[in-house]
């Protein structure tokens, strides 16, 4: 940990990284430190894929690895309690994980990683929802309070975007303490949203994942929340 002569409070140069599992966005003065972090944890998973590649591609649960690195165990822990393939969870996880490293060095840190998003704020934030063709896209946004952090937004979609969904969710947003579960509990609860009369059936499924601080799902012209949220019209 850097002491407090080292640490930063700003972000400011705008770093992208694209990966076939990492698309991240950090705003940071810290160049070096990210794309150290990134390439740390994003080896750690190409590792574990070339040893186990059904990590990858496996749809559900396997079994916890106690000898695997941290972020593959994370990873992991998230997919056996929503009960989704561990690699659902990727995207949230790198966020963290590099999120948590950079707070080494920084106060504040917020990283996006292809829509799943990690942040340690030291002033409100607003996260806005995009939600396809829904009247309520860029309509509405997540206020964040500092004391609320660190914490995960995620979101899973079944109309926007290339990631995998079996659902037909415009957007699932879920926020957790924990990237990596917030990741996996909205592709597991937008599964389940195949037309907005599913939407109390995905705030119940919410209701049942312990860690979850909320939800928003949006179909169509239809809203459903559940949580700990302040949802603000923008």
């Amino acid at each position: 940990m850097a002491d407090n002569k080292s640490m930063r409070n700003d972000t400011r140069i705008n770093t992208n990284y694209r990966s076939p599992i990492t698309d991240n966005s950090v705003t940071t003065l810290l160049r070096e430190e990210v794309s150290n972090a990134i390439l740390k944890y994003r080896n750690q998973i190409e590792g574990y894929i070339r040893e186990d590649p059904l990590f990858q591609t496996s749809l559900k649960p396997l079994p916890a690895d106690g000898n695997a690195p941290e972020i593959i165990r994370t990873m992991q822990e998230a997919s056996l309690k929503v009960g989704v393939g561990p690699f659902a969870s990727v995207a949230g996880a790198i966020a963290e994980f590099v999120g948590r490293e950079l707070l080494k060095y920084s106060k504040e840190v917020i990283v996006e990683n292809g829509g799943d998003i990690f942040l340690k704020t030291l002033r409100k934030r607003r996260i806005g929802i995009f939600a396809g063709k829904s009247k309520f896209s860029n309509r509405l946004a997540l206020e964040i309070s500092p004391d609320e952090t660190p914490l995960g937004v995620c979101t899973s979609s079944g109309t926007v975007g290339h990631s995998l969904s079996f659902g037909r969710a415009d957007a699932v947003v879920v926020v957790s303490g924990s990237t990596s579960l917030a990741d996996a509990s909205a592709t597991a609860i937008g599964n389940l949203i195949k037309k907005k009369e599913d939407i109390p059936r995905g705030i119940e499924r919410a209701k049942k994942i312990e860690g979850l601080k909320g939800v928003v799902i949006i179909k169509d012209d239809k809203l459903g929340v559940w949580g700990d949220l302040r949802l603000i019209r923008t």
